[in-house]
């Protein structure tokens, strides 16, 4: 039963289908670990014991009827404190949202729960999803694997924890700059960025419409895939045959070689394995990207604010103070130019596509920096705004051109590569990853 607790989610589902797992005693023994494990409450804002008991036990009953509804019916999961769960609280990280309560499940959710997935509880998050580094002094700061004294990453740093410490095996973030590829880079896991509208956003606490995504953090690409079927209800991608022959990728070369020398050296590594396993790996520049990046304050902080204003500015000293100041941030563009901001961005995106047309995917290193010192980024604004900058540079490229991303674990501590799709083809982005997770095994 205690391997359970480090198995993927697709062979834990594989062994309830063939009998061997009792989805009650699976639901058991992870329900035990979030009781015993010294992390679990800096993981979980709160379980979900009796729904998931309740949850397991159809589970069950589906699988002695041979009534199964999906790969992963009878498999436990964990939620960001995000999603909306019916008659539990979902509070985002926030003071300003304690004691929130929804009525219904997120579509996500809803949507999941159908299929036969098990909710095992709610995890902890950067407040109101606003930073990518993890740290939380308002509710509770989750642990990175390899050192509680570094940050896990963010916003979605309860989801990683929950599967680096044992407490899910598997867990769904949401990704707006980065949310879901930061804390998955950082804690040597695979995280998908949906497209921005492939999952729905009903019931989701938002931060920033336009680029709120939804997304998994899994131990493998099949997870991953598994993962996104079960939250749309789409059949899962057949990842059976996937090879990098004949792919053409391109590497932008500046956003690696101005990275930290150990996550450059990984991914420039991983572009050797990949070339090996049969990739045209091309490096070069798009200035276009370039661009785009200039216009992240004017088209992220103000939709932000605009959504929060209010309720923040109802009870500004309930937040921690760099998150404030960064919603606040959003204040200083006038309406003008924000939609000047969004003009230039739409007319980037169509020449990105136009550049990338002929590749398959577009990598680099998932996260430029290694994950930094939790003490120091309470003590030392400057570090905290320079750091979450860094977490965000590269991932925040697939949010603002529109794409899908993933990023794989390079086999170096908390560094990922990164694989960007084009827009829409997030199917055949995990096909390309299941190459590339192969190649770099």
């Amino acid at each position: 039963m205690r391997d359970w607790l480090w198995m993927g989610a697709g062979a834990l589902g594989r062994g309830i289908g063939a009998g061997d797992i009792d989805p009650e005693a699976l639901c058991d023994a992870f329900l035990s670990a979030i009781e015993a494990a010294p992390q679990a409450p800096d993981v979980y804002a709160r379980a979900t014991s009796d729904r998931a008991q309740a949850e397991a036990a159809a589970a069950a009953l589906r699988a002695r009827d041979g009534t199964r509804r999906h790969p992963l019916d009878g498999v436990p999961v964990s939620w960001k404190d995000l999603f909306d769960s019916a008659g539990t609280a979902t509070e985002a990280g926030s003071a300003l949202l304690a004691g929130r309560v929804p009525q219904d499940d997120c579509a996500v959710l809803a949507c999941a729960t159908a299929q036969g997935a098990v909710c095992l509880g709610k995890t902890h998050m950067s407040e109101l999803a606003f930073s990518g580094l993890g740290l939380n002094p308002v509710t509770a700061t989750p642990p990175n694997r390899h050192d509680p004294a570094l940050v896990a990453g963010g916003s979605s740093s309860g989801a990683a924890a929950s599967l680096s410490f044992g407490l899910a095996p598997l867990a769904i973030g949401s990704d707006t700059g980065g949310s879901v590829r930061t804390p998955a880079a950082w804690n040597d896991l695979v995280g998908l960025k949906t497209t921005s509208g492939r999952l729905p956003l009903d019931g989701v606490v938002p931060l920033a419409l336009s680029f709120d995504t939804v997304g998994p953090l899994a131990r493998s690409v099949e997870d991953a895939a598994l993962a996104l079927s079960l939250l749309d209800g789409s059949r899962p991608v057949d990842l059976d045959g996937a090879t990098l022959e004949g792919a053409r990728v391109l590497a932008l070369a500046p956003f690696a070689d101005d990275a930290a020398d150990a996550p450059r050296g990984a991914f420039e590594h991983a572009e050797g394995r990949l070339r090996d396993a049969g990739a045209s790996v091309t490096r070069g520049a798009l200035d276009c990207v370039d661009a785009a990046m200039a216009l992240a304050a004017p088209v992220f902080s103000p939709e932000a604010y605009g959504l929060w204003r209010d309720v923040i500015e109802g009870d500004p000293d309930a937040m921690f103070p760099p998150i404030l100041a960064r919603f606040r941030s959003g204040a200083a563009f006038s309406g003008p130019d924000v939609w000047a901001a969004w003009a230039e961005l739409r007319a980037l995106r169509a020449t990105y596509a136009r550049a990338t047309a002929g590749y398959d995917a577009v990598i680099v290193p998932t996260v430029c920096t290694l994950p930094p010192d939790r003490e120091r980024l309470l003590s030392d604004d400057g570090y905290y705004v320079e750091q979450n900058l860094a977490a965000l540079r590269n991932t925040r490229i697939g949010n603002l051109m529109g794409l899908c991303g993933l990023t794989l674990p390079t086999g170096v501590p908390s560094c990922g590569i990164m694989a960007l799709g084009h827009a829409g083809q997030d199917d055949r982005l995990l096909r390309l990853g299941a190459a590339m997770e192969a190649a770099l095994a």
